[in-house]
């Protein structure tokens, strides 16, 4: 999900050497699920298509300095949500209603340590999330990814969904154990129990990897974190999400897609949900007017 393809890079190239055709192919595959994105965040419709304007104008003036190390749909999410950032906080409101929301109030209007994206998403290529003076830590970063992606899809293939949604809370959220506990129905102690034996997991990954994980806790978990929200590791596919909609996932992934839409409220997901809704509703406008049109056009000369 986060790394560019082939077909993105040869798009990429087209819009380069000035396709208009490769610009409004772009524009039309990601601009529904980022305006979804928008809206969620923005109380005004026509605040979320200007910001959304301006995400595609600022792609574009930052096209050179895109370095194809994340997929275009991470890199245009990730321009449209620091700028959405920069406009809560001039306005200084924001909204606390999902569990990702908390945690991002908690964190601080004017702070940047909840925001994972801080680092990646301007045009300035020294602001690149990518870019480190440190290069063991930008392996140490890279190794940690794999880490964390290995312990997600774990769970996934397990159907282990009670640990995913734990962990999702404990380093996606970054909720105390004793709020996870009261939202997992479980003991402190066992919120523990699973939090340690995930982060040795990770930790032992990393080491295998012969790279160090000796951060200290607070100092690895704000790392976890950042890279857990900057590749979406715990986030279902598109296609997931179409099956959730149209209610043809098995009961434990059903159970989870609405947890983590609708519990968590991982806000990219809910783009891609809201897009979804709006492309069949649209779909079935279409077929609507269609049968429409042939069961009456045959009438318009009696009119």
């Amino acid at each position: 999900m986060s790394e560019i393809t082939q077909a993105e890079k040869y798009l990429l190239e087209q819009i380069r050497r000035g396709s208009a055709q490769a610009w409004a192919q772009l524009v039309e595959r990601y601009q529904g699920r980022l305006l979804a994105f928008a809206r969620s965040r923005l109380p005004q419709r026509a605040d979320a298509e200007d910001i959304l304007q301006d995400t595609f104008l600022s792609f574009l003036k930052g096209l050179a300095n895109f370095r194809q190390e994340a997929s275009l749909e991470t890199y245009l999410f990730t321009i449209l949500r620091r700028k959405i950032i920069n406009t809560y906080r001039s306005k200084a409101s924001r909204d606390t209603c999902l569990l990702q929301d908390l945690y991002q109030s908690a964190v601080g209007a004017d702070s940047t340590a909840g925001d994972p994206f801080a680092h990646f998403a301007a045009p300035d290529p020294t602001a690149s999330w990518y870019v480190r003076r440190d290069e063991q830590h930008l392996l140490q970063q890279q190794a940690l990814s794999e880490a964390l992606r290995d312990l997600v899809n774990g769970f996934k293939k397990n159907l282990n969904f009670r640990d995913l949604k734990i962990v999702e809370m404990l380093f996606y959220c970054r909720l105390s154990n004793k709020d996870v506990a009261d939202i997992a129905g479980l003991s402190d102690q066992n919120i523990a129990v699973i939090k340690h034996r995930c982060l040795k997991q990770v930790r032992d990954s990393i080491a295998h990897r012969h790279l160090s994980a000796d951060l200290s806790l607070p100092d690895f978990e704000s790392l976890m974190n950042t890279v857990w929200q900057s590749q979406r590791l715990s986030c279902p596919k598109r296609s997931t999400i179409g099956a959730y909609l149209l209610k043809t996932l098995e009961k434990d992934w059903t159970d989870y897609v609405d947890f983590h839409l609708h519990r968590l409220g991982c806000h990219f997901c809910r783009a891609y949900l809201e897009d979804l809704k709006e492309k069949t509703a649209q779909k079935e406008n279409t077929t609507l007017r269609r049968r429409i049109m042939e069961s009456t056009v045959g009438f318009l000369h009696k009119t």
